[in-house]
């Protein structure tokens, strides 16, 4: 499957209704970088007039599961993987319009090499870093991921 933004949006509305509904929107996808929006509305908002951090979360994650599953796409190869742990920090208030942006794709085909290789799982910290409209950072989310090529 080639990955674009209207694919995975699509994807998110048939497997994912919770992300669609709740408002995370795919922007770009590129080998190294993936951008996802969430809107701040009433339906992921928290009772202090923000967005709740769960809604933060999701949108947060899919940058990074994104970018695992093209380089696994890309490797050509059947992959595992699996978030094994997470975790947030949070800055400033969650309004308006939050982008999340994650950079790891070559670190990412890098493990997959390393799995390859050595036949063993390799664990890959991913960050998510969420800004408001005015470039201000809100949250950073840290993603460990686990993947590990079958054979």
């Amino acid at each position: 499957m080639k990955f674009t933004p209207v694919k995975v949006n699509f994807f998110n509305l048939i497997k994912l209704p919770l992300a669609f509904f709740g408002g995370v929107r795919v922007r770009s996808i590129t080998d190294n970088e993936v951008v996802v929006t969430i809107k701040h509305r009433w339906m992921n908002q928290n009772p202090f007039k923000s967005m709740f951090w769960a809604a933060q979360g999701m949108a947060a994650e899919m940058p990074t599961g994104i970018l695992v599953m093209k380089a696994i796409d890309d490797s050509k190869r059947k992959v595992s993987m699996l978030v094994t742990h997470q975790e947030a920090q949070f800055f400033k208030k969650a309004t308006g319009r939050i982008t999340f942006t994650c950079t790891g794709g070559e670190e990412i085909r890098d493990a997959i090499q390393r799995s390859i290789k050595t036949g063993e799982g390799q664990l890959i910290v991913l960050t998510s870093e969420g800004k408001n409209k005015d470039g201000v950072k809100v949250s950073n989310f840290q993603f460990h991921w686990s993947i590990r090529v079958k054979n």
